[in-house]
Order: C-alpha cells, then sequence, then structure tokens
C-alpha cells in the first residue's frame, strides 16, 4: 500500500514491503537517470483499463501512458498484431519497400485531409519533420531567405532543441540555449496578436513560411481551440501561403471522439503531426502533408526506425480496430459522462475548482487560481486510491483514458476522486 505522506517525503520508502519480484526502486535510481519525476509505483501488469504494481495493487488506468494505450492494455487486437508481426518480419531499411508502412498511409491519407506520409518514432520528430519541411517550404516555395515559424504560448511540441523552441512555455528551455533561431509566439485562440505579429515581421523584412499549433492545448492545460479562431488562422494561411500545421500528437487518433482533432474545428491543416495514440503504445510518430507541400526529396530527411514493418503492423490494427469497435462513439459517451461528473465537483467544491476543459476523452479539472492545492496533490491522493491521473500544468488535472473504458470504470473513476478530494482536503 503506498502512503501518501511517503509520497511526498520518501518515494522509495512508500514502496513498503518488499515486492514479490524483490523490486528496489533504489537500485533503479542508481543506473537509470533521473530524467522524470517519478511517482513511487512500479507497474507490472495491465488488461484493459487497470494496471497492477509489483505489491499487485489494482489501479484505473487514467493516464494511459498519457494519452498513448488507445486500446489499453493486453487487448487481443494488439497482442494478435504484436505476435504475427514479429513472427514475420520486424525490422528492414527504408532501403526497401516496406508493404506494411504502405498500408498503413493509405489508411491514414484515405482517413484525413492529407496525401503522403513520413514516419518516424515519436511526436517530437514527427514536429521535427514538420519543422523541415515547413523552412524548405519557405526556402523553394516562397522564396524566404530565413523562415519564421509561428507557434502558441503555453504549447508543448516536444523535447528536442528545435521542438523545446517550438514550445511556448520558457520552462522546458531553462538551460538549453542557444535555442534554434526562427521561432516566434502570440499567446493562444487571439486572433489579433496573430495578425499583428504577421504584420509585424513582414514590417522587419521577417516572411512567415508556417503557423504551429495544437487543435487543443494538452500540456498547456487542456485548452481547446476557438472554431472562429481556427477558420480565421486558416483565412491568413490562405492569403499569405503560410503552411497551417497541426500538432495533433496527443488529440489525434480518435481521441476527441473524432479521428482528428482539426474535424472539431472546421478546417483543413496543411500538415498534420501524429503519434502517441497511432501507435496505442508501440513507438511510432508520423507526418501527414498535403501533396501541394510536399517538398522533401530523397536525403532530405530519414529516420532509420521509422516505419519498420513491425511498428506499421501494429498501428495499422490499431487504427482498424478503433473503426470496427466503433471506440469514437465511446470516446464521445464516455467523455460526455466524465465531464458531467467532473462539472458536479466543480459544483461541490467552488472554492477549489473553476472549471472543466475537453473533447471526447481528454479532459481538463481546472482549479481555481488560488486554491490551496495544486493538481499534483490530487494526483497523488487519487494514487492511493487507486486510480492514475497526471497533470496539465500546476492547476490542471488531465483524464486521458484508454477509448475503450466503459460507463462502469467512469463512475468508478469519479468515485475514486470525490474520495481523493475529500482525503486531500
Amino acid at each position: 500500500m503506498v502512503n501518501l505522506k511517503q509520497l511526498v517525503k520518501n518515494p522509495l520508502k512508500a514502496f513498503g514491503s518488499k515486492s514479490s519480484k524483490d523490486f528496489k526502486p533504489e537500485v533503479f535510481d542508481r543506473h537509470v537517470m533521473t530524467t522524470y519525476g517519478r511517482f513511487p509505483l512500479a507497474l507490472t501488469r495491465g488488461a484493459g483499463c487497470r494496471v497492477w504494481d509489483d505489491q499487485d495493487k489494482e489501479y484505473l488506468d487514467f493516464v494511459a501512458g498519457i494519452a498513448t494505450c488507445t486500446l489499453g492494455h493486453a487487448h487481443p487486437a494488439m497482442v494478435e498484431a504484436v505476435t504475427q508481426q514479429i513472427q514475420t518480419l520486424h525490422h528492414v531499411s527504408n532501403l526497401y519497400y516496406i508493404p506494411e508502412q504502405g498500408a498503413l498511409a493509405q489508411w491514414l491519407t484515405e482517413h484525413s485531409c492529407t496525401d503522403r506520409v513520413f514516419f518516424c518514432n515519436s511526436g517530437a520528430e514527427a514536429n521535427e519533420a514538420a519543422i523541415k519541411l515547413a523552412r524548405k517550404y519557405g526556402h523553394t516555395k516562397l522564396g524566404i531567405d530565413e523562415p519564421v515559424i509561428i507557434t502558441a504560448n503555453a504549447s508543448f511540441h516536444g523535447r528536442t532543441l528545435a521542438t523545446i523552441t517550438a514550445t511556448g512555455q520558457p520552462k522546458y528551455q531553462k538551460n538549453f540555449a542557444p535555442l534554434v533561431p526562427g521561432f516566434h509566439y502570440v499567446p493562444f485562440n487571439d486572433i489579433e496578436a496573430l495578425e499583428r505579429e504577421i504584420l509585424a515581421l513582414n514590417a522587419n523584412a521577417l516572411r512567415v513560411a508556417a503557423i504551429l499549433l495544437e487543435a487543443l492545448q494538452g500540456e498547456g492545460g487542456v485548452n481547446p481551440g476557438n472554431v472562429q479562431y481556427f477558420k480565421r488562422v486558416r483565412e491568413l494561411c490562405d492569403q499569405h501561403k503560410i503552411l497551417l500545421i497541426l500538432d495533433e500528437v496527443q488529440v489525434g487518433v480518435g481521441r476527441t471522439g473524432k479521428l482528428w482533432g482539426y474535424e472539431n474545428l472546421g478546417i483543413e491543416p496543411d500538415v498534420i503531426t501524429a503519434a502517441k495514440g497511432l501507435g496505442g503504445g508501440v513507438p511510432i510518430g508520423a507526418m501527414l502533408c498535403k501533396s501541394s507541400c510536399d517538398v522533401l526529396q530523397p536525403g532530405d530527411h530519414a529516420s532509420t526506425y521509422g516505419g519498420n514493418p513491425f511498428v506499421c503492423g501494429v498501428a495499422l490494427r490499431v487504427c482498424q480496430t478503433l473503426e470496427s469497435e466503433n471506440l469514437m462513439a465511446n470516446a464521445n459517451a464516455r467523455g460526455q459522462q466524465l465531464r458531467q461528473g467532473l462539472l458536479k465537483l466543480v459544483n461541490a467544491y467552488p472554492h477549489l475548482f473553476e472549471q472543466v476543459r475537453g473533447w471526447g476523452l481528454i479532459n481538463g479539472l481546472v482549479l481555481q487560481p488560488d486554491a490551496p492545492l495544486k493538481a499534483l496533490d490530487i494526483v497523488k491522493s487519487a494514487t492511493v486510491q487507486g486510480l492514475l491521473l497526471v497533470p496539465a500544468g500546476p492547476h490542471v488535472v488531465r483524464f486521458v483514458p484508454p477509448l475503450i473504458v466503459s460507463e462502469s470504470e467512469v463512475n468508478e473513476a469519479l468515485e475514486k476522486l470525490t474520495t481523493a478530494i475529500q482525503n486531500v482536503t
């Protein structure tokens, strides 16, 4: 049993008695770099929307690898796909045609507004590919010597040097200067600020090649895009021949109740980046683009592991299962149920909570600015109750369960959360 006080004071001792597998977190910490602020849990197995730790304690998983385990844990379709593909062919070079890659690319383009796909291993790499595409597009199509990419404050686009520069949050950039040049930031959902920035850049002989936005800001606090804002952004991009890139790493592949986040906004982007839910937990990333901006040629970009037979075979099965099990409809229904339950907590604890934000099965419970608690306090208390959650910044508790989550599991999560709030207050 995890001790809540030990969660804060000494994560190592919070494990309590020695596990059946004799897991020693102090040995782990001795050999693994401390680049993560880990919760004192060693998760060892999972099934559906539940996971178990090394003490065999059960948890309802509303983190899903941070919006990654689309089909939950040990889903029969994924087990079958993994087994079949690893027994057939798991990796070859992109120097050769890879049928599984072609099949997945076909599925993605036929189910989106795009025409071509580049495969990589993660969301950050997908955004890196989009940044390179935008810069070459600026040079070769627009004749720009130093292309500028505009992104939003409070955005999150990855942990590589270029993508933390694209990320509009200084806390991720601290101590990593000099950053990559060519990025400018504007407030999210503020069209006047964006228009002013484009005009100011033009006045200084700087031209914008691309605008990179999230359809819904995940790490920035589960902040959905405004429909009218995005429609005007699309108009500005058309007017100035600017590429509109949507980072859908967290919200793509059914998470919002639609296959793509942009479908909630009534516009079409030129480029989409995806990862997380695409592989259901198998590491894969993808940059999708329209043929009109596909300027990359052989030698411009590459990835050793990107799009290998194993990850593409599994990802294709994840996508097909989304359709066959009607999981986007489930995401809509369960998301609505979850938001209704969270709104009851907002009404019950008005001194703590301000509102609920989200689409489908990505939702945020927003704390009051002067609340006596932080999101992390609630997440820790929920962990003790057997509910895994994750913060989205200091003032938002994020809920991103697998898309297979059931009505009874949402009710169970709300009950555990209510107890957790009562205990921590």
